[in-house]
Order: C-alpha cells, then sequence, then structure tokens
C-alpha cells in the first residue's frame, strides 16, 4: 500500500509541475515579457534590412544613421517597463499567485478523496490484484443460482433450461441438473441429445443407478437416433448393472463405432466391453478391436483398492492411472481411465496414452506412476477423492503394484 500512495504522490507533483510555475510566473509579467521579446525580434529584423540596403548603396550615410537612430528610440520606447502597467499587472500577478496556492492544495486533497469515496482501498492489499483475477467455487456457484432465479422468469427458454442443467451438473449437483433438464425436455422431446443428458444426471442423482427411468428416458432417445454415442454407452451401463453382460457388450460396441478413435471414451469403452465379455464368457473372438500396438517402452502393473476403503466407492466413480515425470511437473506424460468397478485394474502405460506428442513416456528415464479414484470425474484431485501414493519406476517396468488406500483432503 506504501508503494502504490508514493507512485501517486509522484503523479500529483509532475501534474503540479505543469501547472504551478506559469501562475507564480504571473500572468501579467508573462503576457509582457513575451511580447516584449516579439518586438524585439521584429526590430531586429528591420534593423538587419536596413544594414542591408545600406550596404547595397540604396541609402545614403545620413539617411542610414536617421533610420537606425528612429528604429532604435521606438524599440527603447516599446519595451521599457512603464509604471502604470506594473500597477494594472499586480493584482493579476497576485490572482496567479492565490490560484496556485489553491490548486497545490486543492488537487492533492481532492485526488485522495475521490479515490477514497470511490476506489477500492482492498485493491491496495498485497495479494489482491491476483486474487481479482480468480473465480472461487462459490462465486460460480452464485453465479448459478442467479441463472435458476431468471429461468423461474422465462420459463419458456429451452436453452436457459440447458445451460442450467449442463451447469448443475458441473457444480455435482445432479438432482437439480436433472430438474433442469426435465423442465428442457418438457419444451423439447424429439431431442436425443438432449435426453441423453437428462438420463445421465437423473442417474448421476441416484447414485449412478440407470435402472427405472433413467433407462426408459435411454430408450426414448434411441428410438430418435440409434447412433447417439451417449445414448448407447448409457444403455449399455445399464445392461451391466442388470449383469445383461452380452447385450451390454453389444451397446458399448455399437457406441465405439461411432466414438472417435484413439480418445479416452474409446479406451475406456474397450476395456468395458472386454470385461463385459470376460463376465458373460463369451467367445473372446467377438471381443472388442484391438487398440493399435503401443509405441515405445511400457509400464505394467496392477492397481489394487485397500479394503478398508472399499465402502468408499461406487461403480459411477472413475479410475485414473498415470505417469508424469518426477522433476516435479504435474503434466502426465501417459494417463488411462476407466471404471473404477473394475478394480483390481491390470494396466499398461506407454506412448499411445500420451496427452501430447512432444511429452511422451518414452522421453523420460524416470516417472512417478499413480492411481486415483475420482468422484466426480474430473481429472484434477477433489476433496474426498481416493489415491495411492505414487511410486518411482522406469519406462520398461512390470509388475508395479499401487494399493489406493489414502483420502484427499484437498
Amino acid at each position: 500500500m506504501t508503494a502504490f500512495w508514493l507512485v501517486a504522490a509522484l503523479f500529483i507533483a509532475a501534474a503540479l509541475a505543469l501547472v504551478l510555475p506559469p501562475l507564480l510566473r504571473g500572468i501579467g509579467s508573462a503576457g509582457r515579457g513575451e511580447r516584449d521579446a516579439a518586438n524585439i525580434r521584429l526590430y531586429r529584423d528591420e534593423l538587419a534590412e536596413l544594414e542591408r540596403e545600406h550596404a547595397a548603396g540604396a541609402l545614403g550615410a545620413q539617411e542610414y544613421r536617421e533610420t537606425k537612430e528612429e528604429i532604435e528610440r521606438r524599440l527603447l520606447e516599446d519595451v521599457a517597463p512603464a509604471a502604470p502597467a506594473r500597477d494594472s499587472a499586480a493584482p493579476a500577478r497576485r490572482a496567479s499567485r492565490w490560484a496556485a496556492l489553491a490548486i497545490a492544495i486543492a488537487l492533492p486533497l481532492m485526488s485522495v478523496l475521490v479515490y477514497l469515496r470511490f476506489g477500492d482501498m482492498r485493491a491496495l492489499e498485497p495479494g489482491a490484484q491476483q486474487a481479482g483475477h480468480q473465480v472461487t467455487p462459490e462465486q460460480i456457484a452464485a453465479m448459478v443460482d442467479k441463472l435458476a432465479q431468471r429461468m423461474q422468469q422465462n420459463p419458456g427458454d429451452v436453452q436457459g433450461w440447458v445451460m442450467l442443467g449442463r451447469s448443475y451438473a458441473v457444480l455435482g449437483r445432479f438432482a437439480e441438473s436433472a430438474q433442469a433438464y426435465a423442465r428442457a425436455v418438457a419444451l423439447v422431446n424429439d431431442d436425443a441429445s438432449l435426453l441423453a443428458d437428462y438420463a445421465d444426471s437423473l442417474a448421476m442423482s441416484r447414485n449412478g443407478d440407470l435402472q427405472g427411468e433413467p433407462y426408459q428416458i435411454v430408450k426414448r432417445g434411441l428410438e430418435l437416433d440409434a447412433k447417439n454415442v451417449k445414448l448407447l454407452a448409457l444403455a449399455g451401463s445399464a445392461e451391466f448393472q442388470s449383469k445383461n453382460y452380452a447385450a451390454a457388450a453389444d451397446y458399448w460396441q455399437r457406441s465405439l463405432a461411432q466414438a472417435p478413435g484413439e480418445s479416452d471414451f474409446s479406451r475406456e469403452l474397450r476395456s468395458s466391453i472386454d470385461e463385459a465379455r470376460r463376465l458373460g464368457k463369451l467367445p473372446a473372438a467377438q471381443a472388442s478391436a484391438p487398440a493399435p500396438a503401443a509405441a515405445g517402452p511400457a509400464i505394467t502393473g496392477t492397481v489394487r483398492l485397500a479394503p478398508a476403503l472399499a465402502a468408499k466407492v461406487s461403480p459411477a466413480d472413475t479410475l485414473f492411472v498415470f505417469a508424469r515425470p518426477s522433476d516435479g511437473s504435474r503434466m502426465p506424460v501417459a494417463i488411462l481411465r476407466v471404471s473404477a468397478a473394475q478394480l483390481p485394474y491390470a494396466f499398461r502405460l506407454d506412448d499411445s496414452l500420451a496427452m501430447t506428442p512432444a511429452n511422451k513416456l518414452s522421453d523420460h528415464k524416470r516417472v512417478l506412476v499413480g492411481a486415483r479414484i475420482s468422484k466426480s470425474g474430473d481429472a484434477l484431485p477433489r476433496a474426498g477423492d481416493l489415491e495411492a501414493a505414487t511410486a518411482q519406476a522406469s519406462p520398461g517396468t512390470e509388475g508395479l503394484v499401487l494399493t489406493i488406500d489414502q483420502v484427499v483432503k484437498n
């Protein structure tokens, strides 16, 4: 805060330095000085012209002398100080000095008073500037609540209800998200993607249970769009929960056919299909299409869950297994995402799981390998998530065991 006031004082001093000197010199004296300087320049030019004419022979000696004396006499009359002029200028000079004094006092005082009245003193506190650019979860929640209030005034705004549903889902308020989607579906009931989001939020509000109404909504959506990726994935999850493994694998296979080739979602679908076929004892030849061959050396192992934390895990939770540089960088060089229902999980990390081609597992001699169960599905850790202690490993390591036995505090 001290630095701020020092800088402010410097700016005020600079402003005064520009304003006060002319006032302190006085209006009369300043004006007369400028006029005298102009007269001197004019008479100097006349004398120079006279000299040129005399040198050229255009003027005789007598005429030259008389003309020069006349110019000098007029110059003395014009620039000599006169008593009446000084007397008439005195009040103006005194007024200028009083104005200078008033400005010297008022300018700093008014600057401070205006800032104290309209400024934000909290901005002078250390760290306040950085904090001003951060949006807290409380602020986000407040904005979402304001949107909810506006929707009560505009209940026919479909896009508004969709935005509210998505916002609630991001905040993890799935019951309210489902209610918002229900309002949107009541206005537009032929949008397959909207029905998928509605079913997803409704299931999440029931701890991930898709049975009953959520699955009925999924089926309605599939009647509108039989190739909707999300609806097919949800249908597969609903059948898997009912232990109809063949139907689950079939839905997931159809979803995989529409999904991006090498996305996290596609890899999770392949893993889920393999799990459904294993549990359903389906022929291996009918399993999902194999993933592309891994590039470079891999790290393989198993993720286990400590029995003491088994009650804290639900089928809707997400398991992340990752490797990151041992130099402290938080950016993973390989990461995979699967359902926590697949624990214990045999994993393989390689260059095909890199987040960017410029930073792959094979680029590092040593990495930290970790595993985390996310309640929100977010790759960033949150309070309440479950995790294993990271282990150092080199590309090519096999049989690494990670035990999830810790709860993330913050």
